[in-house]
């Protein structure tokens, strides 16, 4: 009996943890999703469809090392822009980005997610609340 209790335990744990990760990898995969639309109407035009910027101009997102590097950076330069100098994959970059403040923080989670899980990246899934934090 007191097997029995301890695999039924066991099993309902197992759903929950089985369930948990299954929900967060559907809401990574639907934040990505909206992400794609928020890049395609804001970034595109700078970054490239295929995220590799413009030579000399904008930096690449795609496979991007100073992207990748920091994730409070990353939100930071949507909320408040950049301007001056950054390297990227070696390369230096002079110019300026201006500030997407406007977006909602799960917008600029969910751009995010595209950006840091498209075009070679491979990141942890940002959240509105950690954007919410830096934009206070």
């Amino acid at each position: 009996m007191k097997r029995t209790k301890h695999l039924r335990l066991g099993f309902f744990i197992g759903l929950i943890t089985i369930s948990f990760n299954a929900t967060s990898q559907t809401n990574a995969k639907e934040s990505k999703m909206r992400g794609q639309g928020i890049y395609d109407t804001n970034c595109v035009t700078c970054h490239m469809a295929n995220g590799e910027g413009i030579t000399g101009a904008f930096p690449p997102l795609a496979k991007s090392d100073y992207l990748m590097a920091d994730t409070e950076r990353s939100i930071k330069t949507i909320l408040e822009g950049a301007n001056g100098a950054m390297k990227v994959n070696g390369t230096t970059y002079y110019g300026a980005m201006v500030a997407y403040n406007t977006l909602t923080d799960q917008d600029i989670a969910d751009v995010l997610n595209y950006i840091r899980n498209s075009w070679g990246n491979e990141g942890d899934v940002i959240e509105a609340k950690a954007v919410a934090k830096l934009r206070q």
